[in-house]
């Protein structure tokens, strides 16, 4: 189904300038790159995580998803939801809420058991910059669009990203 894996960028990509990344040169099956930009995770004014070990998860059309060790995360603020996904790639995910908030709204994801290429996020912990504040170096995130996605858009970041409508097949 997917066209376009890493190799050539489709001709409807933006062609990233100077210390720009096209998420169209990340491959297919995603690549793993450890990462020691700050980043910050906010549930309103509270800190929920902060790191500057990181590991980014890079994937064709994709925004860098970005995942932090659980001993950079508060995880006393977080409480596990019923249900799980799976990843082609990853495995099978769990995903959490806020402890504090009622709804069933998932603001971060985790593989507990993640497939063997990507064991290095066992247990980390990725976050949704559309429903917490997250900065990646003092940049604000973007959301990747769509509401399953949780890609980190950043100033550097060009695409257009897979998310939208439309953006499934490419």
């Amino acid at each position: 189904m997917w066209r376009y894996r890493g190799q050539e960028r489709p001709p409807f990509a933006t062609d990233p300038r100077d210390q720009e990344e096209s998420v169209w040169d990340y491959p297919r099956p995603p690549a793993l790159e450890a990462c020691d930009r700050r980043v910050t995770v906010h549930a309103g004014p509270a800190l929920l995580a902060e790191s500057s070990r990181v590991i980014r998860v890079l994937e064709t059309a994709s925004p860098p998803g970005i995942y932090l060790p659980p001993d950079a995360v508060q995880q006393s603020k977080l409480r596990l939801l019923p249900g799980n996904s799976y990843c082609e790639w990853k495995g099978r995910a769990s995903y959490w809420a806020l402890h504090a908030d009622d709804t069933q709204q998932a603001v971060a994801w985790s593989y507990a058991q993640p497939t063997p290429p990507f064991a290095a996020i066992a247990g980390w912990f990725s976050f949704y910059p559309g429903r917490l504040r997250c900065r990646l170096n003092g940049a604000e995130v973007a959301p990747q669009e769509g509401g399953f996605y949780g890609g980190w858009i950043t100033p550097e970041i060009v695409g257009p990203c897979k998310g939208g409508p439309g953006t499934s097949g490419w």
